[in-house]
């Protein structure tokens, strides 16, 4: 999912380069947004295997 949200993030970089703003805000956000369902899922891991652990 981390590597969804970097093509997206390269993609908003490269639409905003070439001036699609529309397009760049887009990818940006489905990037945003990627990133922190990628982060909610590590910290729900994390937990979870150290209750395993205990």
């Amino acid at each position: 999912m981390l590597r969804y949200a970097l093509i997206f993030f390269v993609i908003a970089l490269i639409a905003g380069i070439f001036g699609f703003g529309g397009i760049a805000a887009g990818a940006a956000g489905i990037a945003k947004i990627l990133f922190w369902i990628f982060l909610v899922l590590l910290i729900v891991s994390l937990v979870r295997g150290a209750l395993q652990k205990a």
